[in-house]
């Protein structure tokens, strides 16, 4: 994937994944560059942001941090291969202490 094909994935992803905090009742800021930032009711954050660079959306959690590759149809774990809207599900889902689907 070239760079602008990757800023244009990149950014509708960070768009869908808005979309789908709305619904959750969560404090969520989008900052320049490309980063999302999640606030939690105890102050604990998750930044999610595009990897320029790497060309990969980058997840920094509470339970560590993870790289998202595309791989021509969707964004994959660079390690486990989870899609990048299951995985943050299960993310939120930790972070909440409560089940939490994204539909992305």
């Amino acid at each position: 994937m070239d760079d602008p094909r990757f800023e244009v994935a990149a950014e509708e992803a960070l768009e869908r994944l808005e979309h789908a905090l709305e619904g959750l009742e969560l404090d969520f800021e989008r900052k320049e560059g490309g980063v999302l930032e999640i606030e939690f009711d105890d102050g604990a954050k998750m930044i999610v942001n595009r990897h320029s660079a790497a060309r990969e959306l980058w997840v920094a959690a509470r339970s560590g941090g993870f790289h998202f590759r595309w791989d021509g149809s969707a964004w994959r774990d660079t390690r486990s291969g989870e899609e990048f809207f299951a995985a943050l599900s299960a993310l939120l889902s930790r972070e909440l202490g409560r089940g939490v689907r994204l539909l992305g």
